[in-house]
This record gives structure tokens, C-alpha cells and sequence, in this order.
């Protein structure tokens, strides 16, 4: 950001352009006057540029700020001691509070406004109220006011304290004082008191909206300011900085060259003035200021379009014209922008649910857009209201979680591992007193069927566990989203839903304990596939049995590709061929029962989906909100959450705010969009 650079000069006009928004600013100066004993520090620019002015103070009463719209400002800062309030006391034409220390404790927003009376009108105003005072007790006004917000002693508070002093002459100037910068706390000042006062300083020359006035001692190194240094952190080019040189008088050796060489890179340039000294009046101050510069023998060689407290006036006055003229046009934007945005979340937040018919309503249309959202993610793979949340991709997610059951079932399904001697087991000890041709009992088919299904018995009830928890994440989630704005239904809605998903849980886990008894109880299935599968293993019967009672093979291969060993089996010859078939049996129906458990699995979690999504998630809301403590519940539910009526107070001040704002702009908006100033 630049302050304006001369683009022509000629006597009676001065024109200045800002490059951001190609504004030229038309500033009236009598050359010819600037060191005549008898004028007045006054804006010597276009009066037009007052009513913007004075609009950007009214935005700073209004703390637009706070609704993160920064303001156009020159921020006054220096080290202590620096002659920061002597600079001050020279432009406003007043007495500010003097002492040992730190004079300034909080930010001092020091309006200066030209008044046409030869009686001057100072007040103060903070904390929401107004104090009048007078010249004479300006000084100690400040101080009371000070006392007031950052308390008695010496600590510091970042509560603005407004001064408003209306006089003839003075310069059309809003500044922001800062407490001066120092890094020993004295007696009665926080340990910390570098870092408040830092942190306060920062928050003032951070924003690219605001012009840095660097007050500076002529008697010190400039790179080691403290304030310099500050300053140089957001400024890093200088573009927003303007130096005044203070106690020029005292330390005139090697001014000339320290503002000349410009080795802190202050790009808005150096102001050279003569502090007033005791109780000398302002005209007078000024009179020995002129002849300083005119007459002493160092000081005479600055140039004199540097030097002064008037010069520093016209400069901080084109200054601010400039910065206003660039501003402005972006904070009527960013004000349009944020109360739109404003207005906009206020009418999405529901009104407040006044009646019983009210919460009724809304509940309704919280069910009603819920089961739509669950019948999308859930029952049609619709994932458009949830396109990069994968957990939201319910369909996808609950294939995978059925596919990785099949999985885990059929790794209990190792058929190889001691083959055959479960059989020859069971087989003898079923021997009976009985025709030798019935080759297989009953019975020992279903003894073995039995410890198999105590051994997967617990990975269906896992699975829909799995299933039931995943789906009640899913509900509540949809159910949030659709009651974000009214808590108390909220709350109660989740309560139902997590209640609903625990009864359908139980019911499926008692389905599927069923299912498991019925499967170990009954040997049965009319799929063809068992028997084709059957007869294709027994088919290899005669050369598996021939091949177990060589010598010499040790193992075998079972259905072209399942290799099992078998050498232990040799004993058993007089079984071989019951046992073998028996095998046989167990493998083509085993492959039948598992595939029988993941489609029935896969049937009741679509069935179960369904009935919740279509009825009884509806049914049991309803139900509770009926049923026994419906009427507290209803009770509840009229009054509106504490973080919901602050949201919408706190919207509310915001849009107050903003129209305030905007009607401020709305007065002086010929003079923003025609650049006009």
C-alpha cells in the first residue's frame, strides 16, 4: 500500500494518485503561507473529504471491526520517551497528560476536526458514555477516563479511549495513540508489560489498512527503535510507514544524513519537528520552529517540504485522503458481502418452535427428509447428498462387510487338515448290530455337522453386530443433519433412534441364533448342487482308496486340485470306502450351508433396512413422543437451546451492525463511487 506519490505539483495544487485505484485527491495548499506566523494547522484539502472521514470514525464508534471489516487508521507509535505526546499535543493544540513512564495506557482514538467557533468542543467517550471537559482539564480528564478502564497504576488495557476535539485550526485527523514501548517494567507495572504492550501494538499496525506513524528521537540510533523494529515485521518494504523525528534541537548532528540515507526504509518519508518546550504557547512553539529550520546552521540544510509540524499536518492529511479514497470502496463491498451472509444464516436457522402444533410440524419434516436420505444411501445407492464421504456409501460398505463374512466362514472350512479321521472316528463308534450293507448312519452325519457349527457359530452374530452398529452411525448422522438447528429434537430423535437400532439388533441376533440351531438340528437342502457336487467327489472314490493302500504315496489329491495327506489312514482299510463317502457328503453340504448363511444374512439385512427405514423408524418416534413423558418431552422441545438463541442474538447485533454501517456509507456514496474528493 503507498500513501500516494506526487504525480504533478503546481502552485495552489497538489495532486497525489494512489495506483490501487487510479483516485486523484485534489489538496488546496498555500505554499506561499505554510510558514507565516499567523496560519492556523489546518486540512489545507478539498472540505469534501471531511463527510468520509467523519464516516470512517462513525464505523469505528459502531466497532464494524468486530465483524472482521478493517478501517482505514493511522496508528501512532514510538518508543517511550520518544516526544510521541509532545508531536500529538502540537497537531491537536491541547495538553495531553505528561509524567514519569508510560502517559499512555490504552489505545487513545484522537479525533481532530476543525470547528468553525473560536470555542473549542472536547469530550471523551468509552465505555458506552460521554464526558465532556475543556482545555484546561483535557489532561485530567484522560487520566480519570485511563484510571476508569485500565485501572489505578501503571498497568495497560486495550479498551479504546475516544478523544473528539473540535477546534479552529487544528486538522481534519483521526489517529490511534499507542502506549509507548518499553522493556523494564518500573514499580507497579506487570512483569510482562513489553509483551501487552506489543501485543496491542501488533493488532493496531497489522492490517494493510492502516498507515504507520513512527515517532522517533533525533538522539537515538533509528535501526535499534524498538518501534522501528515492530513496524518493519508487518511492513517489511516501509510502503505504510511515515517517520517524525522529535528533539531535532537537541541532537541536530548527523540528522541530515540519517533521514537522507533512509537506512530503515521508511518509504512514506521523515518529518523533522522541534518539540515544544515548557509552557510555551502553540503559536509560539511554532515560531521558534520555523526560525529553527531557517536559521540553524545543520538544520537549515533539510529540506523544508520535511520539516515541521504543519508540514506533518498536510502530509498525515494527504495521507489519509489517499487511504480513505482506497479503502472505502472495499468496505462498502465487504459490508454488502457480510450482511448478506448474515441475513442468509439467520433465515436458514429455524424460527422458534412456539406451540405443540409447531414441534409437530417440524418433527415431521425431520422424518420425512430422513427416511428420503436413508432410503437414498441405504436401499438405492444414491450417494448425491453425501458424494466424498465413502462412510455415507452405505450400499458399498455393507456389500464389503458381507463379502468379508464369506470370507471369514470359509476359512473354517479346511477340509484337508487331519482328513478323514473324524469320520473313521464317528463311523466307529456307530457300529451296530445291523445289515452290513446300510454303509452310512444318520447319526454320524450329524454328530460331525454339530462341533462345525459350534465352531462359526459366533461370526453371524459378529456380523450383524458389525452391521447394526455401522447402520446406527448412519441414522443418527442422517437424523443430525436434517435437526442441526433444533437441539432438544435433536437429542431426543437421537435417544429413539439408538433405542430403535438396539431392538432390531437383538431381534437379529436372536434370527440368527436360530438359524444356526435349525442348521445344526437338520441335515437338509434341495439345492441340486449338493449332489452334484457329490457324485463328481465320489467319482474320484476308487482311485483315492487304491492310492491310499499303496505304499509309497503318502498323500493324495482330492478334486483335482486339494492335496491331503494320507498315510495314516492305512489301518483303517475296513472303513475306507464309509468313510470316504461320508467325507464326501460333509464337503458338498458344508459348501451348501455356508452359502445358504451369506444369502440369508444378506436377505435379512435388506428386510431389516427396509422395515426400519420405511416404518418403524416413524412408528417409534412417534411412539416416544406419545407415550409415557411425551407432554415434558414436548415441553422441552419449545424452548430454545442456549446456543441457538446466542447464534441468533449474536446475528442479529451483527445485521443491526452492518445496516448501521451500510446507511453511514449510503450518505457519502456519490462521493465513493465517483471518486469525487
Amino acid at each position: 500500500m503507498s500513501g500516494g506519490k506526487p504525480s504533478s505539483k503546481r502552485k495552489g495544487v497538489e495532486k497525489y494518485e494512489d495506483a490501487s485505484v487510479n483516485t486523484e485527491v485534489e489538496l488546496h495548499v498555500e505554499h506561499e503561507a505554510i510558514f507565516h506566523d499567523h496560519v492556523p494547522i489546518v486540512s489545507y484539502y478539498n472540505d469534501r473529504i471531511t463527510p468520509l472521514l467523519d464516516a470512517v470514525d462513525r464505523l469505528r464508534q459502531l466497532q464494524v471491526v468486530k465483524e472482521g471489516i478493517q478501517l482505514p487508521t493511522i496508528v501512532v507509535v514510538g518508543d517511550q520517551s520518544s516526544g510521541k505526546s509532545s508531536v500529538l499535543e502540537s497537531l491537536a493544540c491541547i495538553n495531553l497528560p505528561r509524567g514519569d513512564g508510560i502517559c499512555t495506557r490504552v489505545p487513545l482514538i484522537m479525533r481532530l476536526k476543525h470547528h468553525p467557533s473560536l470555542v473549542p468542543e472536547i469530550f471523551l467517550q468509552f465505555n458506552d458514555k460521554t464526558v465532556p471537559t475543556d482545555e484546561a482539564h483535557v489532561a485530567d480528564a484522560i487520566n480519570l477516563a485511563t484510571d476508569e478502564i485500565a485501572g489505578n497504576g501503571k498497568g495497560i488495557s486495550n479498551t479504546e479511549l475516544t478523544l473528539v476535539v473540535k477546534k479552529n485550526g487544528v486538522p481534519d485527523l483521526t489517529l490511534v495513540d499507542l502506549p509507548g514501548i518499553t522493556r523494564v517494567p518500573v514499580h507497579g507495572q506487570p512483569r510482562d508489560i513489553y509483551e501487552q504492550i506489543a501485543n496491542i501494538i501488533m493488532k493496531y499496525i497489522s492490517p494493510d489498512e492502516s498507515v504507520i506513524l513512527n515517532v522517533l528521537s533525533a538522539s537515538v540510533d533509528f535501526s535499534t527503535c524498538e518501534s522501528i523494529m515492530m513496524s518493519k515485521k508487518v511492513d517489511k518494504n516501509g510502503e505504510r510507514t511515515l517517520a517524525v523525528v522529535t528533539k531535532v534541537d537537541k541532537s541536530p548532528e548527523g540528522l541530515l544524513e540519517k533521514v537522507t540515507r533512509n537506512d530503515v526504509n521508511i518509504g512514506l518519508g521523515y518529518v523533522c519537528v522541534r518539540n515544544r518546550i515548557g509552557n510555551e504557547s502553540y503559536e509560539d512553539a511554532r515560531k521558534e520552529e520555523a526560525a529553527l529550520f531557517a536559521t540553524h546552521q545543520l538544520l537549515s540544510k533539510i529540506d523544508k517540504s520535511t520539516v515541521g509540524i504543519q508540514v506533518l499536518a498536510q502530509k498525515l492529511v494527504r495521507i489519509q485522503a489517499n487511504i480513505i479514497a482506497k479503502c472505502l470502496p472495499d468496505i462498502v463491498r465487504k459490508i454488502d458481502e457480510k450482511l448478506k451472509a448474515s441475513i442468509s444464516e439467520l433465515n436458514r436457522m429455524p424460527r422458534r418452535l412456539l406451540s405443540v402444533a409447531e414441534v409437530m410440524a417440524a418433527l415431521t419434516g425431520i422424518i420425512g427428509s430422513s427416511k428420503e436420505s436413508l432410503r437414498k444411501i441405504l436401499v438405492r445407492a444414491e450417494i448425491d447428498e453425501y458424494p466424498d464421504e465413502k462412510e455415507m456409501h452405505c450400499t458399498a460398505r455393507l456389500v464389503e462387510m458381507l463379502n468379508q463374512f464369506s470370507t471369514e466362514l470359509h476359512k473354517c472350512s479346511d477340509h484337508t487338515k487331519n482328513f478323514m479321521i473324524n469320520e473313521i472316528e464317528v463311523l466307529e463308534e456307530r457300529k451296530g448290530i445291523a445289515l452290513p450293507n446300510i454303509l452310512i448312519p444318520h447319526t454320524a452325519i450329524l454328530t460331525i455337522l454339530q462341533p462345525k457349527f459350534e465352531e462359526i457359530s459366533e461370526l453371524p452374530i459378529g456380523f450383524v453386530e458389525k452391521v447394526w452398529t455401522y447402520i446406527e452411525g448412519v441414522v443418527i448422522s442422517v437424523l443430525d443433519r436434517h435437526s442441526e438447528n433444533y437441539l432438544q429434537l435433536q437429542l431426543f430423535i437421537r435417544r429413539v433412534a439408538h433405542k430403535l437400532v438396539s431392538k432390531m439388533k437383538d431381534r437379529s441376533i436372536d434370527w440368527v441364533t436360530e438359524i444356526v440351531q435349525m442348521e445344526k438340528g437338520t441335515d437338509y437342502t434341495c439345492n441340486p448342487e449338493y449332489m452334484k457336487e457329490w457324485n463328481e467327489l465320489m467319482a474320484q472314490q476308487r482311485a483315492v482308496i487304491d492310492n491310499m493302500t499303496k505304499f509309497g504315496f503318502s498323500k493324495v489329491t482330492i478334486d483335482g486340485s486339494r492335496e491331503v495327506v494320507v498315510e495314516h489312514l492305512r489301518g483303517h482299510k475296513h472303513v475306507l470306502l464309509q468313510a470316504f463317502d461320508l467325507k464326501m457328503r460333509l464337503i458338498a453340504y458344508w459348501k451348501i450351508v455356508l452359502m445358504r448363511l451369506v444369502d440369508n444374512m444378506a436377505l435379512h439385512v435388506r428386510l431389516s433396512i427396509r422395515n426400519l427405514v420405511n416404518k418403524e423408524m416413524e412408528k417409534e418416534i412417534v411412539n416416544a413422543l406419545l407415550g409415557t413423558g411425551g407432554g415434558v418431552a414436548i415441553e422441552r422441545m419449545l424452548e430454545e437451546p442456549p446456543s441457538v438463541a446466542s447464534k441468533r442474538e449474536r446475528l442479529n447485533t451483527s445485521i443491526k451492525l452492518l445496516r448501521e454501517s451500510k446507511e453511514v456509507l449510503a450518505n457519502i456514496r456519490d462521493k465513493i463511487e465517483c471518486g469525487d474528493h
